[in-house]
C-alpha cells in the first residue's frame, strides 16, 4: 500500500530556485546587471513622426540600445515649455509607440518651466504637455511630459533569481565616492528582456555612477 506525502511548497520553490541558479551560473555568477543613465528623450507615434519630419518619414536607427530591438534614432526635436523656454535638440528613441511621450530629468523640467510628475512610462493621463518642433512641423502635445520613475527591467529568469514579480519594488546600492542607495525601483518583467536598471541623469550624477566600483540590486 502506498501513501502520498503532502507537498512541501517551500521545498519545491527552493528546488526550482536552485535549478534557476544553476542555469545562471550559481550564486557566484549572478545575472549580469547593467545600470544605465537614461538621458532626456522622446518617444513618438508613427503619425507624429510624419508630422515632425515629413510624409512617409520613419525613424532612422543611429545606435542600438542595450535592450534588443530598441535604438537611439538620428532624429531629434526641439522641446518648448509653457514659458517659451526650450531644449533645442532632444533625441528620439525607437521604435515608435502608441502614444507620444517626453521623458525628462527634474533639472530639465526646471529649465523648461514644467513641474514634472514622477510616473511609470506610459502612464501619462493628466500630465503636463509641451510643444515639439521638428524640421517639417510641430506638435502641441496636450499631455505626456514626465519624469520616469526609476525602474529595473528583467526577464523571467532574473525575476526568479531575485524572487520578485512584475510590479514589485527593489533597491539599488551604488558603491561609489558618493555611495547611494536608491529605493523603490519598479520591477518590470518581460520575455526577452535583459537585466538593466534605468536612472535619469540627475540620479546618476548624484550617485557618481560613472566612478562606481560596483552596484548591487536587492530586495529591501
Amino acid at each position: 500500500m502506498s501513501t502520498t506525502l503532502p507537498i512541501d511548497r517551500q521545498a519545491v520553490e527552493q528546488i526550482v530556485r536552485e535549478l534557476v541558479l544553476k542555469q545562471l551560473g550559481g550564486p557566484a555568477g549572478k545575472p549580469e546587471l547593467v545600470v544605465s543613465i537614461s538621458a532626456r528623450h522622446v518617444h513618438v507615434t508613427d503619425e507624429d513622426c510624419e508630422r515632425l519630419f515629413g510624409p512617409g518619414r520613419t525613424l532612422t536607427p543611429a545606435k542600438d540600445l542595450y535592450q534588443d530591438g530598441y535604438y537611439a534614432a538620428e532624429e531629434t526635436v526641439m522641446i518648448v515649455g509653457p514659458r517659451r523656454r526650450m531644449l533645442p535638440s532632444v533625441r528620439i528613441l525607437g521604435p515608435t509607440r502608441s502614444a507620444t511621450q517626453v521623458e525628462l530629468a527634474f533639472t530639465d523640467g526646471i529649465s523648461l518651466g514644467i513641474d514634472l510628475p514622477v510616473r511609470q512610462s506610459g502612464d501619462v493621463k493628466g500630465t503636463p504637455g509641451c510643444t515639439l518642433i521638428g524640421p517639417a512641423g510641430s506638435i502641441d502635445l496636450k499631455q505626456g511630459v514626465i519624469r520616469a520613475e526609476r525602474h529595473v527591467h528583467m526577464g523571467p529568469a532574473d525575476a526568479d533569481f531575485y524572487g520578485v514579480r512584475d510590479g514589485d519594488r527593489m533597491s539599488l546600492r551604488v558603491n561609489s565616492p558618493c555611495r547611494t542607495v536608491f529605493e523603490d525601483l519598479l520591477v518590470r518583467v518581460g520575455d526577452g528582456i535583459k537585466l538593466e536598471v534605468h536612472l535619469d541623469t540627475d540620479e546618476g550624477n548624484a550617485a557618481d555612477l560613472e566612478n562606481a566600483a560596483n552596484v548591487e540590486l536587492f530586495k529591501p
